[in-house]
């Protein structure tokens, strides 16, 4: 989504599914954004155990990044190809309220918790004024921002914010864009894709290394998604836009 021709195509076939009968919510996150942001700030980051430390001077430019850049150019592209569109985040309307997310890793020890700063997990969803949006024929563009219940604004992972407002929805279709075909048993061979993937296989396809990296916050996003009460979920290539008007002929297909 750095490529801005790819960024408007793939937007307006999203925009399209409406013409196929469906209500249309986008998320998102934006880490290459954040990361140019804070490197023009100068705020060199903290990582522990792959986990960014968030510090509040931090949090200021990731919220910048995600709201006043990326958020508002997917929503200017919306309107712009004709389409009513408006930028949001978890904060908004109390939409998606946090907690305090703290990292634990075992050491010499024993279980260590560690403070990441002002990172978050979904605590609760409220889709109402979501629904009031698509009532009204307006696709909600919703960044991974929310706050918590004592007051404090948290930046929460992309996959797993998405997967509990698809959840929370009960959407028909949770579909996951990214730079694959979907999951591959073989990660080097494109034509072994897995069509249809069952949520009782996952387990056993993360022990043995194919659902393994990147794609293990997805599956982990999808899965979330189903046991809140979304129907299905897909895992789709994001750098082919033909995909995502052609779904049930791509990616990979996520079901309880």
């Amino acid at each position: 989504m750095t490529d801005s021709t790819l960024q408007i195509e793939v937007l307006h076939r999203i925009a399209l599914l409406k013409s196929d009968g469906y209500d249309v919510v986008i998320v998102h996150g934006g880490g290459p954004f954040i990361k140019e942001a804070l490197s023009r700030a100068g705020i060199q980051s903290e990582f522990i155990d792959g986990h960014r430390i968030t510090t509040p001077e931090a949090y200021a430019y990731v919220e910048m990044a995600l709201k006043g850049q990326v958020n508002s150019t997917l929503t200017g592209i919306l309107n712009n190809l004709g389409f009513k569109a408006v930028g949001l985040s978890g904060k908004d309307a109390h939409m998606v309220t946090a907690a305090k997310r703290w990292h634990y890793r075992h050491s010499e020890k024993g279980r260590e918790q560690i403070d990441i700063g002002l990172v978050g997990d979904v605590k609760s969803v409220d889709t109402s004024f979501i629904n009031l949006l698509l009532q009204n024929d307006i696709i909600p563009v919703i960044t991974c921002l929310a706050a918590g219940d004592e007051g404090n604004s948290y930046n929460i992972n992309g996959d797993m914010f998405a997967g509990h407002i698809a959840g929370a929805l009960g959407a028909r279709e949770y579909i996951i864009l990214t730079d694959v075909d979907g999951l591959l048993r073989d990660i080097s061979d494109p034509a072994s894709l897995i069509s249809d993937l069952r949520s009782n296989d996952i387990h056993e396809m993360i022990r043995d290394g194919v659902i393994a990296g990147g794609m293990l916050p997805k599956i982990e996003s999808c899965t979330i998604a189903l046991k809140l009460g979304c129907a299905a979920a897909r895992i789709i290539n994001g750098t082919q836009p033909d995909q995502i008007n052609n779904l049930p002929q791509s990616g990979t297909r996520i079901t309880l």
